[in-house]
């Protein structure tokens, strides 16, 4: 197997705050935290849809933060919803990510929280009926899989955010996704520069999928998605689900393919 492009487990990559509607610690309690489980590096991320506001103000926040970091490499992202199979994304009107600039986000986190069927997002329930309708399991992971590579070409500095989460939702597996649909997300991920995670509150990518990506040379980042600093840094799953990773060079994904 290639050496992948490992961050390994000293950073954090999918930390969310009170900025979203569903977390319950401030960006400095995170920060915090990650020092305290001895990371050295965050990805401070909340959740955005096109009617989100304050993501200039969550700029100013994290950027006050940066320099009483004492060590740590704080970056950020938003993370959105695909909705529909084209992989059109609930952004916020003209959001621009940069890196480099504290004014802006440093990366989209593409996320399957609902079904991007070719209509709109559909909740997991919706899926349920559809496929007891007789919608097939091939065309919902072909729409997934396709909505996914159309979001990692429609926006710059994406990361895929807890990738494969909705499957088990709508009754379905990793085991579901073909080869193609590996080789094409790989295809996809490399040439635009995204990063993929391997998520602890989800568990997922599998194995199967880790060591597609992790072929392929697509940067990995551990991530805990914790929504409370107590979690932050804090692997179990992801240990897991990493093993094969173990012997891999673990490299600054700043070296491999941005930040």
């Amino acid at each position: 197997m290639t050496l992948p492009a490992w961050a390994g487990l000293a950073g954090d990559h999918h930390v969310h705050s009170t900025f979203s509607d569903d977390a319950e610690s401030t960006l400095a309690e995170n920060v915090a935290a990650a020092r305290q489980a001895g990371l050295d590096q965050i990805r401070l991320v909340d959740h955005v849809r096109a009617s989100t506001t304050w993501v200039p103000e969550f700029c100013r926040r994290t950027a006050a933060l940066r320099p009483t970091a004492q060590g740590i490499t704080i970056r950020t992202g938003v993370e959105a919803k695909m909705l529909d199979a084209t992989g059109r994304l609930d952004l916020p009107p003209g959001l621009r990510t940069d890196p480099d600039r504290p004014d802006r986000v440093g990366r989209v986190l593409i996320a399957d929280h609902q079904y991007p069927s070719p209509v709109g997002p559909w909740s997991p329930s919706r899926v349920l009926d559809e496929r007891a309708a007789g919608l097939s399991s091939d065309a919902i992971v072909d729409t997934l899989v396709g909505a996914m590579i159309g979001a990692m070409a429609a926006v710059e500095h994406a990361q895929l955010a807890h990738p494969f989460s909705l499957l088990p939702k709508v009754g379905l597996t990793e085991d579901d996704l073909l080869a193609d649909h590996l080789s094409a997300l790989c295809a996809a991920a490399l040439a635009h520069g995204t990063w993929v995670e391997i998520n602890e509150k989800w568990a997922c990518p599998g194995p199967r999928a880790i060591e597609a990506f992790a072929t392929a040379g697509v940067t990995l980042v551990a991530s805990t998605d914790s929504h409370h600093h107590r979690d932050v840094g804090r692997y179990d799953r992801v240990v897991d689900l990493s093993r094969s990773l173990a012997d891999a060079q673990v490299v600054d994904p700043l070296s491999a393919g941005g930040r």
